[in-house]
């Protein structure tokens, strides 16, 4: 995948203690593990985000924490791929999703927004459905609970637990991306 421009991995997530231990911010817990891995610091604050750059399986790599909440992602990723002049095809966005369950994994190239607004704020920003995502489960949704309320809600004890499993699959997971591509982690990764 070697490119003059750096190849972006976009975690998703809501800025501030609030949270942290929040569906919602699995893929700033991504993020995070990369970067504690690479010895990449996540701290250039422009654009309305936090990133860093490094070299992650060989690869030029920006790692990306939007900061302008989950709805509105893409008003910090387009600037930022706008100056690296980075395509949307070279953006893999890393995001949680309450329609596949805790423990489940799902890469896909290009896609809708699947009702996941940091998603539909990127389509809307970028101008394209086609770049590739990384969804990490965190369903189901209780019955008796908004979508809303429950991606923002605490992780129980027992599901946090499960949760850091899967922040640490999904790490291994864009590694994976990033080395050999798309086909061999939906190969790896992608489950039922």
């Amino acid at each position: 995948m070697t490119e003059a421009t750096p190849f972006f991995i976009v975690g998703l997530g809501n800025p501030g203690a609030r949270y942290e231990n929040t569906p919602h911010n699995l893929g700033f817990w991504v993020v995070d593990r990369l970067a504690a891995a690479a010895g990449i610091a996540v701290s250039k604050n422009k654009f309305s985000a936090l990133y860093g750059q490094g070299r992650l399986e060989g690869e030029t790599v920006l790692l990306v924490k939007p900061q302008t909440y989950m709805n509105l992602s893409g008003e910090a990723v387009q600037p930022l791929a706008l100056f690296y002049k980075t395509s949307p095809q070279r953006i893999l966005v890393v995001c949680d999703e309450f329609n596949l369950p805790l423990g489940k994994l799902r890469l896909r190239v290009k896609g809708s927004d699947g009702g996941h607004n940091g998603l539909k704020s990127l389509i809307n920003r970028l101008g394209t459905q086609e770049f590739p995502r990384l969804r990490i489960g965190c369903g189901p949704v209780p019955e008796y609970m908004d979508p809303a309320d429950y991606v923002l809600g605490n992780f129980s004890k027992d599901n946090r637990k499960l949760a850091e499993e899967m922040a640490d699959r999904a790490a291994e997971a864009v590694r994976t991306y990033v080395k050999s591509g798309p086909d061999a982690t939906m190969g790896l990764y992608n489950q039922g």
